[in-house]
């Protein structure tokens, strides 16, 4: 009866004696370790499995044995103690089955204390939070990204900005906005069709992210055509020599603007604003300076940078 309860128990039944040695092997542990209970039963446990000597499952089999104390082992620092697979192509890949692992001292009657280690299979519990983790993952990144560029959204940009703004006051360094607006858009979504104007943004939205190299810099979607960028601890000299190189890049992309009156191609207007130590700022001052800046810049003519002066 005993044998049959043991076999029918969908987990791995180890029992060790007082010296460490297997008095029971279920039938789970026989087919996923790949051996039978008559090759290990009455083995010095640690011998047959020399790689667990030391290791955290060792020190819980001691506990049970000396001090009569039950241990969990983490399964976030001991994810698969035993080599125990799934089926034989985990095996032959190595891939081993997550395990959840279960150490308790055992009296029984007239002889010297045993250990029961219980072994259960949560490879698809692990699965399931992996992918609710990816899953979450990828909410989040739907959250704060634009769903046509693939850039930060407006949301992201407000979160960020919050963040820089106060880190750029607590460290006194400065931080520079940039505002941008493809030139004429209206016009080029009405000659050329919504699909081809989608198009042009998200080719102008990676032209301007792949300028940015440093991990704090953000670029958004801030609304129809209009872009953010964020450039923490970045001088306004700095930051205009930047807004020119991206003016430069759009215009060099060649995209045919046949509604353009001054270019025949996609261009685009930059106003750049800097919270700075000697032109202290908030976060809605800093966005209405870069604002007008922008403005400014499209009022001169479009296709240029202008930066925003209090002068």
């Amino acid at each position: 009866m005993l044998e049959s309860v043991l076999g029918a128990i969908n987990l791995g039944t180890i029992v060790l004696d007082h010296a460490r040695r297997v008095v029971v092997w279920n039938r789970w542990m026989s087919q996923y370790s790949d051996l039978p209970a008559e090759r290990v039963v009455g083995q010095d446990f640690f011998a047959l499995f020399p790689d667990l000597n030391g290791k955290r499952i060792d020190s819980a089999v001691r506990q049970a044995l000396r001090d009569n104390f039950p241990s969990v082992l983490s399964q976030t620092l001991h994810k698969a103690p035993f080599e125990l697979f799934v089926n034989p192509a985990a095996r032959a890949a190595g891939e081993r089955m997550q395990q959840a692992v279960a150490v308790t001292p055992l009296e029984v009657p007239g002889m010297a204390r045993h250990c029961l280690i219980q072994i259960s299979d949560v490879s698809v519990a692990v699965h399931r939070e992996r992918l609710l983790r990816d899953q979450a993952l990828e909410l989040r990144s739907q959250t704060f990204s634009d769903g046509l560029t693939g850039i930060a959204n407006r949301r992201h940009f407000d979160v960020a900005m919050e963040k820089e703004m106060r880190r750029a006051k607590r460290s006194g360094t400065p931080l520079s906005l940039l505002m941008i607006d493809i030139d004429s858009f209206k016009p080029y979504n009405d000659h050329y069709g919504h699909q081809q104007g989608d198009d042009t943004l998200i080719k102008v939205a990676h032209a301007l992210a792949a300028m940015l190299q440093r991990p704090a810099d953000l670029i958004a979607r801030y609304g129809g055509e209009e872009f953010a960028v964020i450039l923490p601890e970045m001088t306004v000299e700095h930051s205009q020599a930047l807004a020119e190189k991206m003016r430069e890049r759009i215009a060099g992309l060649g995209i045919p603007h046949a509604k353009s009156e001054l270019t025949g191609y996609v261009t685009v207007s930059i106003g750049l604003a800097t919270h700075a130590l000697e032109h202290p700022s908030d976060i809605a001052v800093l966005l209405g300076e870069a604002d007008r800046a922008l403005y400014m810049a499209k009022g001169a003519g479009r296709n240029r940078v202008v930066r925003f002066s209090a002068a």
